[in-house]
């Protein structure tokens, strides 16, 4: 995939969504989706990188657990034939839910 391609998939679950984060007081209304590349485990070969291979982070946020909005994103992911793992974590300090996907993505192209 693409990183275009990543972008519209996850466009694709009708929330609203950015990359990485929203500028401060500029988030919109929960539900929202961040999304971004922690890291890469890349696969080498002759001395270089042979497959590009970043980690995914797909992070909803949601005011209250919104089981019916996990389901969606988890259609969208299982749709694209992507394996994924979640964590779901509830923020005090900012009353909400984030449920993260873990994902790894074989990166093509720009």
């Amino acid at each position: 995939m693409t990183p275009i391609e990543i972008k519209e998939l996850i466009q694709s679950i009708g929330l609203p969504c950015t990359y990485y984060s929203y500028p401060v007081k500029e988030a919109p209304p929960l539900p929202y989706v961040i999304w971004y590349f922690p890291n890469s485990s890349n696969f080498s070969a002759d001395d270089r990188v042979y497959q590009r291979i970043d980690a995914l982070n797909i992070e909803l946020y949601t005011k209250n657990k919104e089981f019916e909005l996990e389901a969606r994103v988890e259609a969208v992911l299982d749709a694209a034939c992507m394996n994924w793992d979640k964590i779901e974590t509830y923020i005090d300090d900012e009353h909400m839910y984030q449920v993260l996907y873990q994902l790894e993505v074989y990166i093509n192209g720009e």
